[in-house]
């Protein structure tokens, strides 16, 4: 018995030591895709660059309780060799499904090679996306705007989409940099950033892993030129929210080397609100010039809301927000132009109000009138849970509705912004860095007897969820979209 648990106890590490070796093979050839070619490739929505090798395998644990087949790296490896061989354009490529696919095909072609080049064949020729780089101008450095400076340059690869050249606060002193700088190295919640920041205080600039990121002093939208940094054609985002209608907004476009002004709030009147995923082609990128990224609960709620309309209709509802403190709070009781904001958000739970319900109609005019909302701020730094109380059309039951919100987040227009979660042991935490608009607590789903009244619980990280939901806006505006293959 000792020496059969012995020889188990050796197989089994020698099949891990088999895998391990097989991850770092696939992380080279991911580096190399990335970097040499603009071909990204991911696990069910999961990032795959700048992965260790233990995370890989990870990753192709949750592939399993997915998609209910064991797809290993060995399937993961001898598929990203043929992409390796393969002329594929610039492209995202999701290996998860891809590996689905062959598990259940692969008796329908001779060899793997066969299999890609049927299953990429629109991606095949480097001609077949050709993308041309935007420059990008953050303006502000909050808690979203440092996020997104850290996702523009993790994501920046061999720098064919999103180019972040610079960053406007309110003074660039030497002392001010430093400050930013410490900031954007190191975040409470989001951890350490995974790169080098390098101040360069001659040149009034950053030099975040290699990228130079120009430090602009500007309290004046209007009056700054960015050409006078070699800037030009820009879209510059704008994480300040200290203006959010057009006529305020407008004033970066009279700035020199602007073009395009996107919006990290709701934003007001005429100004298209847009979730990435739901509403992004239903206006036209090319004539307008301003555009909102909505809220980080809009995004968190309107797909999950798009995909319950479509399949079961919704007649009625009301959306609670259990969300996270903000800096619009104060952290111990003082004096604040809000009611109950001014009580200590680390020491309390505080009823306020949200435009969740009618900023839904803006994105989904279907259920105009259907909705109502109202918020909790509760004392946790970030993730925050909305809760959809919902009346429905047709009858249904837990297994159907959680059936369709599966089938959403892993395939169809939804699957970056809806993430499906099995897990019983779920808390907020688990959820800090997601880069899903929503992610679904399918054990938590109630559905009641009558069978028209259902109850849905949806994280989301409203900083790093709700800003990478900012960043695929951007590169659809920007019009440096790769070729996709979800």
């Amino acid at each position: 018995m000792e020496n059969a648990s012995a020889t188990a106890y050796e197989t089994e590490l020698n099949e891990w030591i088999r895998d391990e070796k097989a991850a770092i093979e696939l992380i080279h050839i991911i580096g190399e895709l990335w970097f040499d070619r603009s071909i990204e490739l991911v696990i069910f929505r999961n990032q795959l660059v700048d992965r260790s090798a233990s995370e890989i395998l990870q990753l192709h644990n949750y592939a399993l309780n997915m998609v209910g087949k064991p797809i290993t790296i060995q399937d993961s490896l001898l598929l990203a060799k043929e992409i390796l061989s393969a002329e594929i354009a610039p492209a995202r490529i999701d290996l998860g499904r891809l590996a689905t696919e062959w598990l259940n095909e692969k008796a329908a072609y001779e060899s793997s090679k066969d299999f890609i080049s049927d299953k990429l064949h629109s991606f095949l020729g480097k001609d077949k996306r050709v993308l041309k780089p935007k420059d990008i101008v953050l303006y502000g450095f909050g808690r979203i705007g440092r996020i997104a400076a850290r996702e523009l340059i993790i994501q920046a690869g061999k720098g064919e989409q999103l180019r972040l050249r610079a960053i406007v606060t309110r003074s660039n002193s030497d002392e001010d940099i430093s400050k930013r700088a410490a900031l954007l190295r190191t975040d409470s919640v989001h951890g350490p950033f995974p790169g080098t920041v390098i101040e360069d205080y001659e040149n009034k600039a950053l030099i975040i892993n290699g990228h130079t990121v120009k430090m602009i002093a500007g309290s004046n939208p209007a009056a700054i030129d960015y050409t006078a940094y070699g800037i030009s054609n820009a879209l510059l985002i704008d994480n300040t929210g200290s203006s959010r209608d057009r006529e305020g907004l407008s004033e970066h476009l009279k700035a020199k080397g602007i073009s395009k002004v996107l919006l990290t709030a709701p934003g007001k009147g005429d100004i298209p609100n847009v979730v990435h995923g739901v509403n992004h082609a239903s206006f036209d990128h090319q004539a307008e010039t301003i555009f909102s990224a909505a809220s980080c609960t809009t995004n968190a709620i309107v797909p999950v809301l798009q995909v319950i309309q479509k399949n079961l209709g919704i007649l009625s509802g009301h959306i609670e927000t259990i969300h996270s403190y903000t800096n619009d709070q104060n952290l111990l009781d003082n004096f604040h132009k809000k009611y109950r904001r001014g009580r200590s958000a680390a020491l309390n739970m505080v009823i306020t109000e949200t435009g969740a319900g009618s900023a839904v109609t803006k994105v989904i005019p279907d259920l105009a009138g259907k909705l109502t909302s109202n918020s909790v701020r509760v004392p946790t730094p970030d993730v925050s849970l909305a809760i959809l109380k919902l009346t429905v059309e047709t009858d249904t039951n837990k297994d159907d509705v959680n059936s369709v919100l599966r089938n959403a987040a892993l395939k169809g227009d939804l699957v970056e912004q809806i993430q499906y979660s099995i897990s019983n042991e779920l808390v907020s935490s688990d959820l800090i860095g997601n880069p899903c608009a929503s992610i679904v607590d399918s054990p938590a789903t109630i559905v009641a007897n009558d069978k028209r009244n259902i109850v849905l619980y949806v994280w989301y990280d409203n900083e790093y969820g709700y800003t990478r939901q900012v960043i695929r806006y951007a590169k659809h505006i920007s019009d440096v979209i790769r070729l996709t293959y979800y």
